[in-house]
């Protein structure tokens, strides 16, 4: 990433398809341009800027909330709500969230053991597991299915805005399959159940609407954490000072952590773009109708008028607050699971270095693979010692 100095506060981009779309990359203009009703979320309204091809066949899509905008955002998004509260979290969730990282960190110790001498992938074997498990018991997925499921690639590769692009067509059929077995017989607890119970049998979304949620909810952030939990123990290791002050307190420091760690990598940088319902002017610059904008949340969140020295990883970072990052997003569609994910990852990072504080990278550095410009930001895999 270049450094923050040099980076242009707003210009234009050439798409894949050759047409043009302004690009913001300081955080005042990314702030206001998400939280401005003059510019829209919907895929389908002119201008909005597609980067892959899949983005137009993902206008074909039954839309969900994160592609609407008010008040049909508001209305969809109300649905699910409250089951993503810091209160709801704490009491339903957490617990959840405890027993299957417990779990997956002793399968993943289990194969370092059996690895023996050999490094083992920490995205592979761990990372990717965590929040999937933790998302599809949220659902309501049978335990039969859990770990065969967590494989499937597509929760590796999906964001919200382009789950559509890539959709895993075994997947959202099973998925389907699932909402149908929940009309039948829903349980208490579920996600999948509840949408099934408070919105489709009374009419307000259809059966292919609630396939479409649920395989939102299922895809939206998985990406996301999992390339968190990756970056963020690759980037601890690579600061033993700031990994040694945590190991001392853990618990202390892990809202801190997470925080700067969705500051520092932003790994989902790709849901902030934007098409321009009515002209408005932002940084100075007039942006029309019909034109595209690209909210480039990473290069906003190394901006060095928001953040000093912003191009450092700072643990200790004074005066940060979560909403000061656009790592969740901003404005009327920020993440709606923000805290439901950064209860994920805070209990990860305690837990696996708790369990294994002699951690180490197998490789050196400059060896590491990374995710290509245009996917979010992301490491390819980060073989590691467990002693």
């Amino acid at each position: 990433m270049p450094d923050s100095a040099t980076r242009p506060p707003i210009s234009q981009v050439k798409l894949y398809d050759g047409k043009l779309a302004w690009l913001l990359t300081k955080h005042r203009d990314c702030c206001e341009a998400l939280a401005s009703p003059a510019l829209s979320a919907d895929r389908r309204a002119p201008g909005y800027p597609e980067i892959h091809a899949g983005g137009h066949k993902a206008k074909e899509a039954i839309p969900t909330f994160v592609n609407m905008d008010d008040p049909d955002h508001a209305a969809q998004r109300a649905m699910l709500e409250d089951e993503f509260t810091p209160e709801t979290v704490e009491r339903k969730w957490r617990p959840v969230m405890e027993e299957v990282v417990d779990a997956v960190l002793d399968e993943f110790v289990a194969k370092g053991e059996r690895a023996g001498d050999e490094p083992i992938d920490l995205v592979k074997e761990f990372a990717v597991h965590a929040p999937t498990r933790i998302i599809y018991r949220a659902l309501g997925v049978p335990a039969a299915d859990v770990v065969r499921l967590s494989r499937d690639s597509e929760i590796r590769n999906s964001t919200s805005r382009n789950a559509a692009e890539t959709a895993n067509l075994e997947l959202q059929k099973y998925i389907g399959g699932l909402v149908k077995q929940k009309m039948q017989r829903p349980d208490s607890g579920d996600i999948i159940s509840r949408l099934v119970t408070e919105q489709l049998k009374p009419g307000h979304l259809t059966e292919d609407q609630v396939t479409t949620l649920a395989f939102l909810v299922l895809t939206a952030g998985n990406a996301a954490l999992i390339n968190s939990i990756s970056l963020g123990v690759l980037t601890l290791l690579q600061h033993p000072d700031q990994l040694a002050d945590f190991k001392k307190r853990p618990e202390e420091l892990a809202p801190q952590l997470v925080t700067e760690i969705t500051r520092y990598h932003t790994a989902s940088g790709l849901n902030s773009r934007r098409a321009v319902k009515q002209d408005i002017v932002i940084g100075g610059q007039l942006l029309k109708m019909g034109e595209g904008v690209i909210c480039a949340v990473q290069a906003a969140n190394r901006d060095g008028e928001k953040f000093a020295d912003p191009d450092k990883f700072d643990i200790h970072r004074p005066g940060m607050r979560p909403e000061d990052t656009l790592g969740f997003g901003f404005g009327a569609h920020r993440c709606q699971a923000e805290f439901f994910s950064r209860t994920q990852l805070e209990i990860v990072f305690v837990k696996l270095f708790k369990r294994l504080p002699g951690l180490r990278l197998a490789k050196a550095e400059t060896e590491l693979v990374y995710s290509e410009p245009t996917m979010n930001v992301g490491v390819e895999e980060v073989p590691v010692y467990l002693a």
